[in-house]
């Protein structure tokens, strides 16, 4: 659309809006003076002031009058003209308004008794008062009611100074003001509409764009959340296959000197781990599939475990943390809440450089868990920005070791699921708290959690099936299953493995399958037919590096247990264990 246009558009709206005033109006001010008509003539032919012939042909006039504006308002209703097409029905308003004042202007002589003035009035005080009335019924459309109010007064002006005595003139000269007063006050109602008509237009431009920005940002998010998809899973392939070879070289027996080198690389490889585990955690938030499950428990064992997380970090700073014990219950998801926890008291010891961190309860109709710190605190125009994705304070280098800056706004999104109100406080070199306000337990009993056994578990070896498009994975995956004693079937694709599985004379124990395969294939699907293929619900798991939010959700529907890139070795092994079971 060019500048030229935009403005000739804008002016057929606002003149559409004026014509549409006038069919919205007229329908009431049509009426009233089709009653007022037959009431005055009533009057005129009782009191033997006119005939009724003169009467019935008066009103024969003015009815069909009404009549055709009822037409054309009903057909103005029924058409839905569009905005460009306003002058056509202008003028059949226009039309109209003529019509109607000359039936009242013009009929009006016919009902004037010459000999009798009281009459006369009677008949000009009421074409007036029609004239006036029309205002909020024509006004909308100037010339509409122009035409209406001129038709009207000028011929009952006209006669009464053609009449030449003193009464009549002064009639005529007083008609002649009240006109030119009656037309100041409709153009001024026509400007006040035309206002208001202004400011409708630019609030509605206002809404308009703030709608087109509101689509420009949420198309950026997605394009962002594809790339992320797209980048995420492009780096975990590799990232996934690292991590098995290093599993399986750590399997074999190995020199002090290249046992640390293996140490070392699998330090990296958990760092990355930790990148993409933020990345898609942020994901499966905006996807909707995490769901919280409140529970009752005890907030201490909570406080103690991940206060002893943060320990060793504590000690390298060489700052203080203190848990201020509290022996009441609360009621949320203890693991969401556990991660909330954790990335908040992270952050904190991140940002202190000496001093403390205390982590404490003080309790109220709900229980508020508050997180203190010495640290540097955070400047008040960028308490908002730090819930953003990516954002961090004074770290331009973005170096690493200081996190992604994904934390606060995954606990963002958390304790919104959660319904968890949390506030903050913060004060330049001087600190920042964090207050969560969780529900206390309706009963004082705490569902206490299960402790975690990361100890390897022998378990009998199972005949397992890879199916992975890439080769490398499905070495990788191979090397390490044969080293936990399993045997292995790989293939890169379902009908590759359709045709290994021919010869088969037992049914496998477990399907380790990609989702992404090629040709547009999909794990889900692969699975599927393989377990239709064995006439068994062989166990299965879907391993992803997509980040995609319609792609975690289509997975976690699956039934299948899901795993996603880069898989470490012990979290492997405990799924083929669990599965196993």
């Amino acid at each position: 659309m060019t500048d030229t246009e935009v403005p000739q558009q804008r002016f057929d709206e606002m003149r559409a809006e004026q014509v549409a005033g006038f069919y919205h109006n007229a329908t009431p001010g049509t009426i009233g003076g089709m009653i007022a008509a037959v009431i005055l003539a009533s009057m005129l032919v009782y009191t033997k002031a006119t005939a009724l012939h003169t009467a019935v042909i008066f009103l024969s006039l003015l009815s069909l009058s009404t009549a055709a504006r009822m037409v054309l308002i009903h057909a103005y209703r029924k058409a839905r003209p569009p905005a460009w097409d306003w002058r056509r029905w202008s003028i059949g308003a226009i039309a109209s308004a003529l019509a109607g004042g000359l039936c009242w202007g013009g009929g009006s002589l016919f009902l004037l008794d010459p000999s009798r003035a009281e009459f006369q009035f009677i008949v000009f005080v009421t074409c007036a008062a029609i004239a006036a009335g029309a205002i909020t019924a024509l006004g909308t459309l100037l010339p509409a009611y122009y035409c209406n109010l001129f038709a009207i007064m000028v011929p009952t002006s006209v006669w009464s100074a053609l009449q030449g005595d003193v009464l009549h003139v002064t009639y005529s000269v007083l008609a002649a003001l009240w006109v030119a007063i009656i037309g100041v006050l409709a153009n001024s109602f026509s400007e006040l509409l035309m206002k208001a008509l202004r400011l409708q237009f630019a609030n509605l431009d206002l809404a308009n764009d703030l709608l087109r920005q509101k689509e420009l940002a949420e198309t950026a998010n997605i394009a962002k959340s594809r790339f992320l998809a797209s980048a995420s899973h492009d780096l975990r392939q590799p990232v996934h296959a690292l991590g098995m070879f290093v599993g399986a070289l750590g399997d074999r027996t190995l020199d002090t000197d290249s046992r640390r080198l293996v140490s070392q690389i699998q330090n990296s490889v958990g760092a990355l781990d930790s990148l993409f585990g933020a990345i898609l955690d942020i994901s499966r938030l905006d996807a909707g599939v995490i769901e919280s499950r409140p529970r009752i428990f005890a907030i201490r064992p909570l406080l103690e475990r991940i206060c002893r997380e943060e320990m060793p970090e504590v000690k390298r700073k060489g700052i203080a943390l203190h848990l201020l014990p509290c022996s009441l219950s609360v009621q949320t998801d203890p693991i969401l809440f556990e991660r909330v926890l954790r990335n908040l008291l992270s952050n904190a010891v991140r940002y202190t450089d000496r001093g403390r961190v205390v982590i404490g309860c003080r309790r109220g109709e709900r229980l508020s868990v508050e997180i203190w710190d010495t640290g540097c605190g955070i400047p008040a125009d960028q308490q908002e920005l730090i819930f953003q994705e990516f954002y961090q304070i004074g770290n331009p280098e973005r170096d690493r070791a200081r996190g992604l800056g994904l934390g606060l706004a995954i606990v963002q999104r958390l304790t919104r699921i959660l319904n968890i109100p949390m506030r903050m406080e913060s004060r330049v070199n001087k600190g920042s708290v964090f207050r969560l306000s969780v529900a206390l337990a309706v009963t004082g009993q705490a569902i206490m959690e299960p402790g975690q056994d990361s100890s390897v578990v022998a378990h009998r070896p199972l005949s397992i099936l890879v199916i992975d498009d890439e080769v490398a994975i499905q070495e990788a995956m191979s090397t390490l299953l044969v080293g936990w004693g399993h045997s292995v079937v790989a293939a890169g694709s379902c009908t590759e493995m359709l045709d290994r599985a021919a010869g088969f004379t037992i049914t496998p124990d477990l399907i380790i399958s990609d989702y992404r395969l090629r040709d547009d294939e999909n794990g889900i699907a692969t699975i599927e037919r393989l377990r239709t293929e064995f006439n068994n619900d062989i166990p299965a798991i879907l391993i992803t590096g997509d980040t995609a939010p319609d792609r975690i959700r289509e997975a976690t529907a699956s039934d299948c247990f899901l795993m996603h890139k880069p898989v470490s070795n012990s979290r492997l092994r405990a799924a083929i264990i669990n599965l196993a079971d």
